[in-house]
């Protein structure tokens, strides 16, 4: 089997179906690039239990509170405050970043198929196809 172009079956709509209706229309849209806000808070996230970690250890040892005692209260801490600073970075790149968006020109592409076993659109004026039972235009009386 190889993978001609010949030898492939084509999956096109418009090629296989003659009733779909396609419809483009020229927009003007605004791309910019924006943070991933829940990278930035995982980031800050990690970044602040590594600081706990080190407060740690930097201190020396508390006699009423073990070193674990002191690292879980300080990483619950310093998890939430990371992710808060995680995501006020993020904001403040996103409004940097909204001020070098740019304006270009976009093809919006509307395609609409009929359903299974409805009639097809006809336009003002056009024939119903042959073998089909429109009651409007048949010439039989009742």
């Amino acid at each position: 089997m190889s993978d001609t172009p010949e030898d492939r079956q084509v999956s096109d709509p418009q090629v296989t179906d003659p009733q779909v209706e396609e419809t483009v229309t020229p927009a003007e849209v605004r791309v910019r690039r924006s943070p991933r806000y829940f990278r930035f808070m995982i980031t800050g996230a990690i970044l602040f239990a590594i600081v706990a970690l080190i407060l740690t250890f930097s201190f020396p040892e508390n006699p009423t509170y073990d070193r674990g005692s002191v690292f879980g209260f300080l990483l619950a801490i310093g998890v939430t405050v990371g992710v808060a600073v995680g995501a006020v970075v993020a904001l403040v790149l996103d409004r940097v970043t909204a001020r070098r968006a740019r304006s270009v020109q976009a093809d919006r592409i509307d395609v609409r198929v009929p359903e299974p076993g409805s009639s097809p659109v006809r336009h003002e004026g056009s024939q119903p196809e042959p073998g089909t039972n429109d009651s409007s235009t048949s010439d039989t009386q009742s």
